[in-house]
């Protein structure tokens, strides 16, 4: 498969590194790439091709990756009219809907929209992908096969819940970071040493959420299983319900998917 990325930013790069490390070949990546920097450090680190600008050869692939940021994507579509034909165009810009895109694009239909996150940059993504009715079964697994090189992939029937897997895995990450960031506080705050308090609540984080992925228990079961009667856990998190932690962070969620159709109606309009 040869694919062809019109950016070179951050989540370009996790992907191509995973591609390359899953087998794709260098020679059939290419990518274009306004800054010459950026050009000159795809090439070293990876091997591929890289183009200054859209042209034939550069759009001489299988699947064109729309890895551009959403506000620059309507700009970006307009040199792309003359040159597709039968290529699998994905869209991996958030927010950004599957009939703008196509509207963008003279009316294109063989187009995927792709919600990845930022662990894919260590290979540990996850990512929502929907698709318009003209996109063949055999260029769904095509899409799966790509966005599979930077993690697992998911995907969604009805584009309206795109928002919400943008709010929960899109943005998720943060919310994360967020919970460490404060477990390392709390730590710091008790005694322990930075290096002490990173090492604790990391470790933590990532046995939880691996025991959560092997149990066929439900995370409030598991939960229930830490939290004995009278004990430091029940403690704490009675604390952080009378601090109503659990209704914040779900109200949050909401609020990030509210944003995200937001954004999907302000970046699709015309003019």
């Amino acid at each position: 498969m040869r694919i062809t990325f019109l950016g070179g930013g951050n989540m370009a790069n996790a992907m191509i590194g995973g591609l390359v490390k899953t087998g794709f070949s260098a020679s059939d990546i290419a990518v274009i790439e306004l800054g010459a920097q950026g050009r000159a450090k795809l090439r070293l680190a990876y091997g591929v091709r890289c183009y200054e600008a859209v042209s034939a050869v550069a759009l001489d692939c299988d699947a064109l990756m729309l890895s551009v940021k959403p506000q620059q994507m309507r700009e970006a579509c307009t040199p792309l009219l003359k040159y597709l034909k039968q290529q699998l165009v994905i869209s991996i810009a958030a927010g950004l809907r599957l009939a703008d895109v196509s509207r963008w694009l003279g009316g294109y239909g063989r187009i995927v929209r792709a919600m990845p996150n930022t662990p894919a940059l260590v290979g540990a993504g996850i990512t929502g992908l929907c698709a318009l009715p003209a996109v063949s079964m055999a260029e769904r697994l095509g899409a799966e096969r790509i966005l599979q090189a930077v993690g697992s992939t998911l995907w969604i029937a009805d584009e309206y819940h795109m928002d919400a897997v943008t709010a929960i895995s899109g943005s998720g990450p943060a919310y994360v970071f967020l919970f460490i960031e404060a477990l390392q506080q709390a730590a710091s705050e008790l005694g322990l040493s930075p290096a002490q308090a990173r090492q604790l609540s990391i470790d933590t984080v990532l046995g939880a959420a691996k025991l959560a992925a092997q149990s066929d228990e439900t995370a409030g079961v598991l939960r229930e299983r830490v939290t004995s009667k009278g004990g430091t856990t029940e403690a704490a998190l009675r604390t952080m319900a009378e601090r109503g932690v659990k209704e914040g962070f779900v109200a949050g969620v909401l609020a990030a998917n509210i944003r995200g159709r937001e954004l999907g109606e302000l970046l699709g309009k015309d003019g």
